[in-house]
């Protein structure tokens, strides 16, 4: 003997409303996929395009920032001013300074170690170490030209900045460092 298969029956309600929600769920999925793509290119373009993070590269910076910390660096700085730290290309490396003078001013660093901008001294705070010339092709005083910036580490004694190689022009700011996450202890 064969059995017969029973056959269930649905009624067209039913149907109908199985079929609305096939739909919606398709529907669900569209939006969420459609809502991730946009999710992931505003992250692309908020941390690849308008701000980066950049680790400090070295203690150049100390006691301010140390090596390994994490910079939050504005890419579209409309002015820059002094005591802005930012981050330039200098000496063939990804830095990180001060902006001690602005396009148009005077620099001079006098045999007793003091920085001058245009013709006074400047007292710094939050500098700990006093600011010697270094033997370079930098020679005193230099008038910085329109888009030129003198930056300075705030480790002044052996750090790597514009008494080594002179002012920095404007497009080798990559931005202004709006904020720093301490990485000491993580």
């Amino acid at each position: 003997m064969k059995k017969r298969k029973e056959e269930v029956s649905v009624s067209p309600e039913r149907s109908i409303k199985l079929k609305r929600r096939k739909a919606l769920d398709r529907r669900d999925i569209r939006s969420f996929i459609v809502r991730l793509v946009g999710l992931v290119l505003f992250v692309i373009l908020l941390f690849y395009v308008i701000f980066r993070i950049i680790p400090v590269p070295n203690d150049d910076m100390r006691p301010t920032l140390r090596a390994r910390d994490l910079q939050l660096v504005y890419r579209y700085p409309t002015e820059l001013w002094n005591n802005d730290v930012v981050v330039y290309e200098g000496g063939e490396k990804t830095r990180t300074g001060r902006i001690v003078a602005r396009p148009g001013d005077t620099v001079e660093i006098t045999e007793d170690e003091r920085l001058m901008v245009n013709g006074s001294v400047v007292s710094e705070g939050d500098i700990y170490y006093s600011t010697p010339a270094y033997d370079s092709d930098v020679t005193y005083p230099i008038i910085l030209g329109e888009d030129e910036y003198f930056i300075l580490s705030d480790y002044r004694e052996g750090a790597k900045d514009s008494r080594q190689f002179g002012p920095v022009q404007r497009n080798q700011i990559i931005g202004k460092v709006l904020t720093v996450l301490r990485r000491s202890g993580l």
